[in-house]
């Protein structure tokens, strides 16, 4: 198995952990999208793509991610020992999305997504740079995140505006709520579970 193509989403902010986003290609045909490049104490490192854990309330069955303190839907406040906990003791809070499995393949991709992303920074400097990572959020309104879907059609072609329809018409499907990696992973410093 090959990278063949890296996409990097450089971070604006000088100064944060984390540097960039961006998304590998393997064999010419699987993409997998919102690895993060964090900077550590030895430099550089990749995460990941990862999804908050998340449980239900024993009162009214709403999912909430295991930090909050009481219940999104409901109030209730929730048990503080929801988490499994690593051999460390920390409470494991994120899952990883997809991840290598073995050294060899971790190192190969830990090692070209590194050496991209020097080379990105160093295009950046360049006049009328262009970053080329796909980025599909929708930042325009709230409303339109809420009714993104997980699975975009993988096009360039521009995407139609979303119309709501109004309140009064029924809806034949219920909404669609977002509990993805980008649905805040990286809130707070803590940058989920991916990191390897």
């Amino acid at each position: 198995m090959q990278v063949t193509e890296v996409r990097i989403k450089l971070m604006e902010e000088p100064g944060e952990r984390l540097q960039a986003f961006c998304s590998i290609t393997l064999d010419n045909c699987f993409v997998i999208r919102d690895l993060k490049i964090i900077e550590g104490t030895n430099g550089s490192f990749v995460a990941m793509p990862s999804r908050k854990l998340t449980s239900h309330c024993p009162q009214c069955g709403t999912k909430n991610h295991l930090r909050a303190a009481h219940c999104n839907q409901c109030g209730l406040r929730l048990k503080d020992d929801r988490a499994i906990k690593d051999a460390e003791g920390r409470a494991k809070l994120y899952a990883d999305i997809a991840h290598p499995i073995n050294s060899e393949c971790r190192e190969m991709i830990q090692n070209k997504v590194i050496e991209e992303f020097r080379l990105e920074q160093e295009r950046a400097k360049l006049p009328g740079y262009v970053s080329r990572y796909d980025d599909f959020d929708i930042d325009d309104s709230h409303v339109a995140k809420q009714h993104r879907t997980h699975f975009e059609p993988a096009t360039k072609e521009p995407r139609a505006p979303h119309h709501p329809m109004p309140s009064s018409a029924p809806s034949s499907s219920p909404t669609n709520r977002e509990e993805g990696p980008d649905s805040g992973g990286s809130n707070g410093g803590d940058f989920g579970a991916g990191v390897f």
